[in-house]
C-alpha cells in the first residue's frame, strides 16, 4: 500500500491514519451518546411504571380502614397490619418489590425497579435501578370535586 505524501516547504509529511483515528473516537462517542439516549429513555420509562405501581398498591393499601376505631369513634385510620399486607400483595401480584410504611390514615409505598440496560452494557452498566414513591389517604366518600 502507498501512502500518500505531500509536499509542503519542500518537506515530505505523511498523513496515513489521521482520518481513522477520528472516526473511531467520533464512532465511540455517537455509540456512547446513543446509549446515554436510549437506556436513558428506558430509565425513565421504568420510573413512571415505579410511581403507578406505588400509587395502585398504595391505594389498595389505603382501603384496610381499622373498622373498630371507626365504628367507635367514627375516625378513620388504617388497619397496618392489614394496610401493609393489602399493598404487599398487590406489588407480589405485580412482580415489583418495595417498601410499605403505615402512619394514621397516611400509606406509603416506594417501588424499586431495576432497568436492565440494552447499549451502555457494553461500557460495563448492566442495569438501572429507579424508584417511585406514593401515598394515599383513607378518606371517608367524596371530599371534593374530581375525587
Amino acid at each position: 500500500m502507498t501512502s500518500r505524501v505531500a509536499a509542503r516547504g519542500g518537506k515530505r509529511i505523511a498523513d496515513d491514519g489521521q482520518v481513522t483515528a477520528f472516526v473511531v473516537v467520533m464512532v465511540a462517542a455517537l455509540i456512547l451518546v446513543a446509549g446515554l439516549v436510549i437506556d436513558g429513555g428506558l430509565a425513565l420509562a421504568a420510573r413512571v411504571r415505579a410511581t403507578d405501581e406505588a400509587q395502585a398498591a398504595a391505594r389498595a393499601g389505603a382501603q384496610a380502614i381499622d373498622l373498630a376505631v371507626y365504628r367507635q369513634s367514627g375516625t378513620i385510620i388504617l388497619d397496618p397490619t392489614a394496610a401493609t399486607d393489602a399493598a404487599e400483595q398487590y406489588l407480589t401480584n405485580t412482580g415489583d418489590r418495595g417498601q410499605v410504611a403505615v402512619t394514621g390514615d397516611l400509606i406509603t409505598v416506594t417501588v424499586q425497579v431495576t432497568q436492565p440496560t440494552q447499549v451502555l452494557d457494553i461500557v460495563g452498566l448492566h442495569s438501572l435501578t429507579v424508584s417511585g414513591t406514593a401515598s394515599a389517604t383513607a378518606v371517608r366518600g367524596i371530599t371534593a370535586a374530581g375525587q
